[in-house]
This record gives structure tokens, sequence and C-alpha cells, in this order.
């Protein structure tokens, strides 16, 4: 990162009027959160939300890029003074939690994680930005955007999207990134709606991969002659007792979390289930702690499936890479909180939750740090936004911040991020080829004349 005394100074009032149009724009920010707490909607089917963000960026004039079969869109606008392009994020799924008091009532879903925050500071700095002056003083381009899916759940709903071939990807920030969306972008970062007091950034984020698994019986009368079913349910509960009993081989280093669900466990209960669907996660802090631990995963359910005689299809596929933060990113993070007077904290320990954005991280200079706000358990049914000044409009200015102080100057801190970025992988094109390598299917064990033979 640059030192002060290499930088011209900043013109401290120039940039605190650009962060005051979020705060002249309250009510456009608070209406926002109303609208989109109110109507939550999980992944890919964020078409109300997107209809309303679309409306108000429209109503600000913007022009938008608008994904089209799937929600979402961006919108760029250009200072009309050559600079780096900088990538501001807001994302518009909910989660599915139907014991939330506040959840829709016909789809669980609700904004247990604080996005309809997210959005609401989106209009915020879109709003800030159409305000007279706005720009003066800054080099580049501004490119806001509105993300679907990031919660990644309704694995089942994804992959058929994906089979139809509306998708390639389970995230809307890797879709996007397939997709050409972010091409151009030198510099990206979001702010996550967090609880507590302090702004803050972890030091990373770890990664997953998505795991539907079916395991395969035969259906018998379970009462008169059970003896001829070979049952679904017992072989997949053998395979998360067997996940359990691997458990103390990961180890700590790693950051691994395997919590699998049964989505599916039989339909009559006079019957031997032949069907059985789970869906899990296995996260790791790394691509090679990943890999190490879904192998043992996979060993586990399939060797469960052989002792009963059943099979099992697991269906991998990559969720999400684990988050890299950029240290120059971070750096301007903590000057625009300072700059703002807001109490600022980096915390060593990363986060054992994942993101889509960690996708973005590996190919842009990337950051997601978190603003106050909201109370209560994340993804739990006590969650709310507590305070929507904190998680809305004073995330809207944190962020107006962060961008005046990337493209001031001829956007010297922007460029020296870019210099010191090394990506992962040299292009979008191989990294999105090296998370395609994950991708397996298929039934994982063939049985002929009394032998088995096992595909791990």
């Amino acid at each position: 990162m640059l030192h002060p005394h290499e930088l011209p100074r900043t013109d401290t009032a120039a940039a605190l009027r650009l962060c005051a149009g979020a705060d002249k724009n309250r009510a456009l920010v608070l209406n926002a959160l109303d609208y989109i707490w109110t109507n939550p909607e999980s992944g890919y089917r964020e078409w109300k939300t997107h209809a309303y963000m679309a409306k108000v960026f429209r109503g600000l004039g913007y022009e938008l890029t608008e994904a089209g079969d799937i929600p979402g869109f961006y919108t760029v606008l250009d200072t009309g003074r050559p600079g780096p392009e900088v990538l501001i994020l807001g994302e518009l799924d909910s989660l599915i939690i139907p014991t939330h008091p506040e959840c829709d009532k016909e789809t669980g879903a609700v904004h247990a994680c604080g996005h309809a925050a997210q959005c609401a500071a989106l209009v915020g700095i879109a709003a800030a930005l159409k305000e007279p002056g706005a720009l003066d003083g800054l080099c580049g381009r501004i490119r806001l955007c509105a993300v679907p899916a990031e919660e990644l759940i309704e694995i089942e709903y994804r992959m058929e999207l994906r089979e139809k071939g509306v998708i390639r990807y389970m995230g809307g920030k890797t879709e996007f990134l397939h997709r050409g969306y972010f091409d151009g972008v030198d510099v990206a970062f979001m702010v996550h709606t967090g609880d507590g007091t302090e702004y803050t950034c972890r030091s990373g984020m770890v990664g997953c991969l998505s795991k539907r698994i079916v395991y395969k019986g035969r259906s018998a009368h379970a009462g008169g002659s059970p003896w001829l079913g070979v049952n679904a349910l017992y072989a997949a509960q053998q395979g998360l007792s067997a996940i359990n009993a691997i458990r103390e081989t990961f180890q700590e280093k790693d950051y691994i979390r395997v919590h699998p669900i049964i989505t599916s466990g039989g339909i009559a209960v006079n019957a031997i289930p032949d069907q059985v669907v789970v869906e899990s996660y296995v996260r790791s802090i790394s691509f090679e702690g990943l890999k190490d631990a879904n192998s043992k995963v996979n060993r586990a359910l399939t060797g469960a499936a052989l002792s009963l005689g059943a099979n099992v299809d697991i269906q991998d596929t990559p969720g999400y890479a684990p988050l890299r933060q950029d240290a120059g990113v971070l750096d301007v993070a903590e000057l625009a909180a300072q700059a703002l007077d807001y109490p600022f904290s980096r915390k060593s320990a990363p986060s054992t939750g994942s993101t889509d954005m960690g996708d973005v991280s590996h190919v842009i200079p990337s950051l997601h740090p978190y603003c106050p706000g909201a109370e209560g358990t994340s993804h739990g049914v006590d969650y709310r936004i507590a305070d929507p000044e904190l998680a809305c409009v004073g995330s809207a200015k944190w962020q107006l911040m962060m961008l005046y102080l990337l493209l001031e100057n001829d956007a010297a801190r922007a460029r020296k991020i870019m210099a010191d970025f090394v990506p992962t992988f040299p292009t979008v094109r191989e990294y999105l080829d090296y998370l395609d390598s994950f991708i397996c299917t298929g039934d994982r064990i063939t049985y002929t004349d009394g032998s088995a033979e096992v595909k791990l």
C-alpha cells in the first residue's frame, strides 16, 4: 500500500460531500430496505427484487445490462477521465427459514443474512453518485451490480437450472464471472451486513463444494417382505454416521466443515425407501483441503452404500472458492472508516462461512468486510436489522468513501493494488476450467456376479 506521504492529500471535504449523498437520499435507501425485507426471494428466483431494484436504478438515470434469463443486472458509470474500473456489489437473495416470524408464509423465505440491507446500501451508493459534482476529482469507471444467488441453498433446483442450460454455476457471482459481466473490472468490493458496533474484516473465508447425494435401494413391503428390499434410508443413515466417524481426521488448520441434511427420506411408511436424497457442503480454507476432505467424505458415503448392497450417486459441483482478502483494498477500507470516524477492526481468524465473492477474489483484487446494524443469530429465527441507519446508510457512506480513496489522485491507490495483485490463475477462463474439474456425478458402485467395483 502507498504510504500517505507518497500521495497528494485527499480532498476530505469532497470525499465527505460524496458520502453525504447517501444521507440526502436516506428515504430512498430505507424504502428499499423495507420493500426487499418484506418481499424475500431465494437464489435465482429474485424477480420481484430485481424489478424493484431495476426500477429504482432507472429512476436515478442509470442504463442497465440485465442478465435476462436469471435475475440481476449491472450498470457502469464513467467519470469521463481514464482510469481503473471499480466494482461494487449488492446481493439480491434471501434464505429459507420457515420458523422465522417475518418469513414469507408461502415460501419460508426471509432475509436472515442481511442482503436486504446490502441492496438498500447499493441504492444509496447509486443515488449519491448521481448527485451534482459527485464524480469531481475521480477517474475511471464505477460498476454497480445487483447479483443473485449468494446463499447456496436449494441445490436440487439449481442443478435443474444447470441441466436446462440456464446457469453453469451455483452462485450468482461465479455465474456472472462466467457470463463476462465482470470483464474489465480492476478492483472489487462489497460490504456484508454484520452485528455488533464495529466495522470489521476477517482474514478470509472458507470455500465449499456442493453435494447432492442420492442413495438408491429397492422397494419392498416394509412389513410383509422387507428382506426383498434394500433400504436406501438405512444406507443414508450409515453414510452420515460414517462422516461423523471421520471428523477427527480433519485437521484444524484446514477449517473443515461437513453438514449434511436429508431432503427426501421416503414416501410411504409401509414401503422400504428405494431413494433418499441428501444435500451437503464440504468446506475448507484451501482448495487442497477441499479435495482431501471431499475424498474422505465420498469414501464414507460410498462405503455405507456398499455395506447394505445399495448404490449412491454423488453429484459434486463446485460451490464457492476460499475468499482472498486483498491487503491493499483492506487498507483502503480502514482508511475510509477512519475518515468517517467509524470504529474498525481486523480479525485474524477466517470466517467458516462461504461466499461466491471468493471466486471473484481469485481473479480480481477483492474485499468482503462487514458493517454493523443487525442483531440476532445469522441464518437464525431471531435475525433482524436492528439499526437501518448503520446497516444501510452507514454502509453506503463507507463504500462511497472507499470508492473515493481508490479513484482520487489519478487512482493511485487502485493502481498500486492492481500492480501488487497476483491472481490464482492468469485468466478467468483458466480459473473456471479449474472449478469445473471438481464436477463429478454418477453411481459410485457397479455390482456384477457377486462382486462390486467402486468409483471414489
